[in-house]
């Protein structure tokens, strides 16, 4: 089977969990004999060849770049649908709802292409997107709904979302952490950061106003855990004003530590290492941090939106009230007074991803989806009169 993927910035993943889930899926397709091409955007790896290369399988086509904020991933997805369009492909295979918005292209010039959309959150509610930004996600939204064959939702709250708005029925296809690295580091990240193993809290995300980072920092303060540090992993999405906003915040604090980006051994090092993974985020689809954290072991805290609550619920993590800066300070004082029992909710988080978010079940429900997609005949004008 020929797939095309739109919407993934590119491969090798960087930083996005939209990166990760296909770096996680397609090599897996791929291995499994499948043809899988990548339309990926230039300026995600300025340094990687103009040609098209492989990862693990996976052929990579990086088109140009606009360097404007918001136009570079709509240009990214037009150009994309148009050149998959002509390519006969089987699926193609569009993530997230901005780039949803050309799902018409291959109805119209490919139409014996099955197209497909994951919805990975509802983008268009991100703060970092003025009102015209919004208005075109939230028309890519309508476009996958009117143009996508299949829709699958990577939560179940999306997937009520979807009915409810829309009366449209979706497939829920959960997702599923990154595998950290394995190897030693050469290097000593806690260190180089002044962290102390089981003696820091930890964020892992884009530093951007819907994720709250801010109000992290603010409970933190506040409550000033004696012996305790913040690390605060993760570079911006087009929200550099946002992050000097935050390090005006913290100012000198030697308490509060910017990584920026951590990848491989790095990361793994300074996530298994924290007391606490703690996730405040008003919006998200399903958060792979979180994800990462809980298969880790990692004790989990996070705001009580409705995706954070079927992961941390049953007593595997504690919610505070979204947005409640009072909340989430006796939250964090709770956590720090209390290791045993946040260990044994972060045992149960452990096994309840074990069982409920793994990439071979979930490449295994992708494939009986373009499989019955395969066999679904193609209705041509004459067909259909």
């Amino acid at each position: 089977m020929k797939i095309a993927v739109i919407g993934s910035k590119g491969l090798p993943p960087r930083q996005g969990g939209i990166e990760h889930h296909c770096a996680e899926i397609y090599p897996r397709l791929a291995a499994q004999g499948h043809q899988v091409v990548v339309y990926g955007r230039a300026s995600y790896h300025p340094s990687a060849e103009r040609r098209p290369y492989l990862y693990r399988g996976v052929r990579v086509v990086n088109l140009p770049s606009v360097p404007v904020r918001g136009a570079d991933a709509l240009v990214n997805s037009a150009l994309a649908a148009l050149l998959a369009s002509r390519q006969n492909f089987d699926i193609i295979h569009f993530h997230a709802l901005g780039p949803s918005l050309f799902t018409w292209i291959p109805r119209l010039l490919a139409p014996r292409t099955q197209v497909v959309v994951t919805c990975h959150g509802l983008d268009w509610q991100r703060a970092k997107w003025g009102n015209f930004s919004s208005w075109l996600i939230r028309q890519g939204e309508r476009a996958a709904v009117r143009f996508a064959h299949v829709i699958g939702v990577v939560s179940r709250d999306l997937q009520r979302y979807l009915k409810v708005t829309y009366g449209r029925d979706s497939v829920y296809i959960s997702n599923a952490p990154a595998s950290y690295a394995l190897e030693e580091n050469e290097g000593d990240n806690c260190a180089t950061y002044g962290l102390t193993s089981g003696r820091y809290l930890v964020f892992l995300g884009r530093l951007v106003p819907e994720k709250c980072p801010d109000l992290l920092i603010r409970a933190f303060q506040q409550l000033r855990p004696p012996g305790w540090k913040l690390a605060l992993i993760g570079g911006t999405s087009d929200t550099s004003d946002y992050l000097n906003q935050l390090k005006g915040m913290v100012g000198n604090d030697p308490t509060i530590r910017f990584t920026g980006e951590l990848w491989g051994a790095g990361l793994a090092e300074v996530m298994r290492g924290a007391g606490l993974f703690v996730l405040p985020s008003e919006v998200e689809g399903l958060p792979l941090a979180l994800l990462e954290a809980m298969q880790e072991g990692v004790p989990a805290l996070a705001s009580d939106i409705p995706v954070h609550r079927e992961l941390l619920g049953d007593d595997r993590g504690l919610l505070f009230q979204m947005g409640n800066l009072d909340h989430c300070v006796a939250a964090l004082n709770w956590a720090v007074q209390n290791p045993d029992a946040l260990r044994a909710r972060a045992a149960k988080a452990q096994d309840y991803v074990r069982r409920h978010h793994n990439w071979e079940q979930i490449v295994a429900d992708w494939q009986q989806v373009y499989a019955g997609l395969a066999t679904r005949p193609v209705l041509t004008p004459a067909a259909k009169s």
